[in-house]
């Protein structure tokens, strides 16, 4: 193994590392601290993305997670302290007496059982999760879209669920995204995902969506809503603050959410 080689082997040892310790990993932060250009760390994380080590967003990597399981039952477990901190800013846009359209998602479940109590809200969900989140709540009243169930994203979709959709015009739509893109918007991972989620956030008076680092600056396949029409977006602490501007930039108010602790008491 040559000099060169054996330096290269070394920093993407260490990027290994650092992505196992951290959960994520930022290009420019990885150029300081190697001493060497953006350039080369992004042709460091492309090689290693091919080679299946690490997944490529905007501005860094991620670690590569399972497709074994992608049911969202088995997502809640993937760092709820980081949705937890999404919920808690996400909450603070929601005033007393709005009615909400709360999309499926973990994220959005979280912001279900984050919502503050005496509000008198009148919450509609796609997502039997969530309205069994709030089923406690006397103070929010819950609808039920209807419609037939897909487990992978335990949203309800299909005609049905349009037809019943379309009783409604919330006053804020908390919607999921499957991925995150300023130059795309809002998108989803197959079409009947998005077609729902484009018909119920088009009736709002306003769009939110929470958006965790993994799915920031990626899209995922099927279009939903562009940039324009999402009025607010809560990212996390330690996104991306390029990304975070340009966002911004493109018109959406930035939410950037608190702090958030893994243990303690």
């Amino acid at each position: 193994m040559s000099a060169t080689e054996y330096l290269l082997h070394e920093r993407q040892s260490l990027i290994r590392k650092r992505l196992a310790d951290d959960g994520r990993v930022i290009a420019a932060d990885l150029a300081q601290q190697f001493a060497i250009s953006e350039d080369t760390i992004r042709r460091d994380l492309r090689e290693m993305a091919a080679a299946g080590l690490l997944k490529r967003v905007y501005g860094g990597a991620l670690p590569v997670q399972s497709t074994d399981d992608n049911s969202i039952l088995s997502r809640m477990s993937i760092k709820p302290e980081r949705k937890d901190a999404l919920a808690k800013a996400a909450v603070n846009r929601i005033s007393a007496g709005m009615t909400l359209f709360i999309d499926a998602g973990t994220t959005n479940l979280a912001i279900a059982q984050a919502i503050p109590p005496g509000l008198k809200l009148t919450v509609i969900t796609n997502a039997p999760l969530i309205a069994a989140a709030l089923m406690d709540r006397p103070d929010i009243a819950v609808v039920v879209i209807g419609g037939q169930l897909d487990r992978g994203s335990g949203a309800v979709l299909g005609s049905k669920a349009i037809q019943d959709a379309a009783n409604f015009n919330p006053d804020l739509c908390i919607l999921g995204s499957c991925g995150f893109e300023v130059d795309r918007g809002v998108t989803a991972s197959f079409p009947e995902e998005a077609e729902f989620k484009r018909f119920i956030a088009l009736r709002s008076r306003s769009v939110m969506a929470a958006v965790t680092n993994d799915k920031l600056g990626v899209p995922a396949p099927c279009a939903v809503i562009p940039m324009e029409k999402c009025d607010h977006v809560v990212i996390e602490q330690d996104a991306d603050p390029h990304y975070a501007e340009a966002i911004a930039r493109a018109g959406a108010n930035v939410i950037r959410a608190g702090g958030y602790q893994t243990g303690g008491k």
